[in-house]
């Protein structure tokens, strides 16, 4: 094997003599190494068996056996043999329009192969990428070769050497589950964490799926593992001849499989938008009374409280299962609200505040008007679209729904899609794609189990519009109270974030109806509005300490202000935060807490700590609950 290093520079080296040839066809075993060699990999070309090893410091990690393809014609049925190699190693840094951190580091070394069939010479390019966070792997297939082909399935299989821990959930917004790999009995949705030794995790999951088919992820037909499922056919023309990136991210602990979940992004082509000033993430207020004075008062709620947006919900423009409603009028669905609703009124008053609209659009008016709704909805003076009960899953689906987004951002309209698309790192190439649901959010009332899961599991893979709820009545002890809506806030990532999803302003009309109608009332003093004051993107995190199954603590750090998450189920707990670690000493801090005192879940009280900058401070958390440590500067 020949390896060339450079930086930000790819070179190739294509080797095209018969000899030359023979000699690279005899290396079975090709290594690769992340850039600070802690991970390795050996990739193996055995006949018609390519895999891939995958050890963490000379530990085995997976096994993964690839290109098991099946097509519409048996076009692959020889050896494989290297035809050609290129190594490169890339090192870079770009800065996200908004995100979790402000800057992301790009630091990898990739091996492309070059095979092909030795019966029918039939070429695929396998690229395998080595961060030091994880291995990627994608396939290119050769244009002339593979002319509009179908790909009928994707049996890839990822081996452990022995009986794991994983957590599952078969669709994107239903519950986690606790199993064993041998008792795995669903199709899984990505990515799917699984614990191969007590300070080793892994992650498998899915990047830059475009114009392809979903993979999921069910129990291995051999061995102890899961295998890729397909979620449908592929037509190989459509999906530009390659695949999406599949990926094994490594850490220690779950909370640093979060931590690294930059290499989502990474695997994503750069921003394809030139001017993103319009892009602008924040807080969102919903509007639940579909009236034009509910619409005033959330407005005026919102830029009295720092809210950056007001969200219309189902129901504006008729019933939204309905494909004769015509979403370009303004006509309530009488089943939702009474009205009357004067909506560019609304607009128009809440651009003279400050106050940005979102409207909400089912996918049914989408499929049929898109082309005409974009444009008009720019004329509004409308921000945003949510896309709502959206195909998922099949590629043609997939390829609309993402063609969709680029099509808003033609009229500069950012845009949130509900239901069960989870992320694959997309909103790096279109930012305008600010958010996503694919996640049990609090609309479904979870246990704070569930939200700690969906916290160390589906956050691996971006942003999760939570519809976090507040006053709302459902929120229960179950949910670990006022105190863990609090917390969530931090922990659980969206830029485009909900705030109070069943939660109305006092002055909004009673009883209107609307999509979610709710007679919780939203409370105006010092803590709702430290509430609203929290930021929805960061310029760091930090997973500080943790378990997969009973509580997580995250620092994200806003300008100079550190704010500390933590999601505690299960016994009272002593938690502490590493503040020396990241507060600059020359700086002193104010630090305070806002916890749940005992038992009390509908109370939450702000306390101020000691804070010298470098002690860690030590926070006692109440059971079933969660709490919040924000630490400012003293000017």
């Amino acid at each position: 094997m020949v390896e060339t290093v450079i930086s930000m520079k790819k070179v190739a080296f294509f080797l095209g003599v018969w000899l030359q040839s023979l000699w690279l066809c005899a290396q079975t075993v090709l290594p690769l190494a992340s850039p600070s060699a802690t991970l390795k990999a050996d990739i193996r070309v055995e006949g018609r068996a390519v895999g891939m090893i995958l050890y963490d410091e000379g530990d085995k990690v997976v096994e993964a056996k690839i290109l098991q393809l099946e097509l519409d014609k048996e076009m692959l049925v020889g050896n494989w043999q290297i035809a050609a190699q290129t190594t490169t190693s890339v090192d870079q840094t770009w800065q996200p329009v908004y995100g979790e951190r402000s800057l992301v580091r790009d630091c990898y070394n990739e091996l492309n192969l070059q095979l092909r069939d030795d019966v029918n010479q039939k070429q695929i390019q396998l690229l395998v990428r080595l961060y030091d966070e994880g291995m990627a792997f994608r396939y290119v297939f050769d244009k002339l070769d593979f002319w509009n082909r179908t790909l009928l399935g994707e049996h890839t299989q990822f081996l452990f050497d022995h009986d794991c821990d994983t957590w599952v959930t078969d669709r994107a917004q239903d519950a986690y589950t606790k199993t064993r790999l041998s008792d795995l009995n669903i199709t899984a949705d990505r990515p799917q964490v699984i614990q191969v030794a007590t300070n080793r995790f892994v992650a498998i999951g899915e990047a830059a799926l475009v114009d392809y088919a979903r993979m999921k992820l069910g129990k291995s037909k051999a061995g102890l593992g899961v295998q890729s499922v397909l979620s449908g056919k592929v037509n190989l023309h459509l999906a530009g001849y390659r695949s999406p990136w599949r990926y094994v991210m490594v850490a220690n602990h779950p909370g640093q499989l979060v931590q690294n979940n930059d290499l989502v992004l990474n695997l994503n082509e750069p921003n394809q938008i030139s001017n993103t000033a319009w892009i602008k993430p924040g807080r969102v207020l919903r509007e639940v009374t579909l009236t034009t004075a509910g619409g005033i008062a959330c407005v005026d709620f919102a830029a009295a409280n720092g809210i950056e947006y007001v969200e219309f919900d189902a129901g504006w423009y008729g019933p939204e299962n309905d494909e004769a409603s015509d979403a370009t009028t303004v006509t309530v669905d009488p089943a939702r609200s009474k009205g009357p609703l004067d909506l560019q009124h609304v607009i128009d008053y809440a651009n003279r505040r400050g106050v940005g609209i979102i409207l909400y659009v089912n996918m049914k008016a989408l499929a049929q008007q898109l082309d005409e709704l974009l444009p008009l909805y720019q004329k509004w003076g409308v921000k945003g679209l949510k896309y709502g009960f959206v195909d998922v899953g099949d590629q043609y689906s997939t390829a609309w729904l993402h063609q969709a987004v680029r099509k808003a951002a033609k009229y500069e309209l950012m845009v949130d899609i509900h239901d069960e698309y989870r992320p694959t790192g997309y909103s790096r190439t279109y930012p305008n794609l600010i958010t996503q649901e694919g996640i049990r959010g609090d609309e479904e009332s979870p246990a704070l189990t569930q939200s700690i899961y969906t916290l160390y599991n589906r956050m691996i893979c971006g942003a999760g519009d939570n519809t976090n709820c507040y006053f709302a009545e459902r929120v229960s002890t179950k949910m670990g109270g006022l105190a863990a809506q609090l917390a969530k806030r931090v922990a659980i990532y969206s830029p485009w974030q909900f705030v109070f999803w069943y939660d109305r302003p006092e002055k909004a009309p009673s009883r209107a109806g609307g999509a979610g109608s709710t007679e919780s009332v939203i409370k105006t003093d010092a803590l709702t509005a430290f509430y609203c004051s929290i930021p929805t993107v960061w310029d760091d995190t930090r997973f500080c300490e943790g378990d997969m199954d009973s509580y997580a603590v995250v620092a994200r750090r806003s300008g100079s202000d550190w704010y500390v998450s933590v999601l505690n189920e299960g016994d009272k707990r002593r938690v502490t935060v590493p503040v020396a670690e990241w507060l600059p000493q020359v700086v002193r801090y104010k630090a305070m807490w806002y916890h749940q005192p005992g038992n009390k879940k509908d109370e939450v009280r702000a306390k101020a700590l000691p804070c010298d900058g470098k002690s860690p401070i030590m926070l006692e958390v109440a059971a079933n609950t969660g709490c919040l440590l924000h630490l400012t500067p003293i000017k």
